[in-house]
């Protein structure tokens, strides 16, 4: 049986740092619906009703325009291992860029590297457990590399200007593309 909660308790809070993975999805209007997986140990609880991720360059902006447009997102997180869960966050999130008066504090939470483009910063609304029967049990083999080291080899200037050229979303919604990001 499922449970709503208002807020992220302890208990979910320490779930959600052991995941590897989760998955953000996002509408605005008649859009696609956008749906992406996430890893790298990027997710972070920042209080019980507030939490951020960094978004590194990709396929398309899907989220920052669909937030920009609409506000409104779902993070899910799966347990792979025992026990079984899935624990859904609900909410509005903003993107935050580098230019972003916000971005030197969110900044603290993470270590900023090459190919980080934004922030998203999800106030929650509510929080809902599932038992998660369905969902396989499966073993971690090891964290992807491939886009560190793509970000790696590729020079600053020529990612902005890639930025630059994308201000609109699959479904030509805008985007809001990031200034030159600073790297520790």
């Amino acid at each position: 049986m499922s449970e709503f909660f208002d807020h992220i308790t302890d208990k979910y809070a320490a779930f959600i740092k052991k995941q590897p993975v989760f998955f953000v999805a996002t509408v605005a209007g008649d859009s696609r619906i956008n749906l992406s997986p996430k890893g790298m140990d990027t997710f972070r609880v920042l209080g019980p009703n507030r939490v951020a991720w960094l978004d590194y360059g990709g396929s398309g902006n899907e989220t920052n325009a669909h937030l920009l447009a609409d506000g409104r997102i779902t993070v899910m997180f799966c347990a792979f291992d025992r026990p079984a869960l899935i624990y859904r966050l609900y909410g509005r999130a903003v993107p935050v860029l580098p230019q972003d008066a916000g971005w030197a504090a969110l900044a603290e939470n993470f270590t900023i590297e090459r190919g980080v483009r934004q922030i998203f910063d999800m106030t929650v609304q509510s929080a809902q457990d599932s038992c998660g029967w369905a969902v396989p049990e499966m073993e971690l083999k090891a964290e992807r590399e491939t886009l560190r080291k793509y970000y790696v080899n590729e020079e600053p200037a020529e990612r902005m200007r890639k930025y630059a050229e994308r201000d609109r979303s699959i479904d030509g919604l805008p985007v809001r593309s990031p200034t030159l990001l600073p790297y520790s």
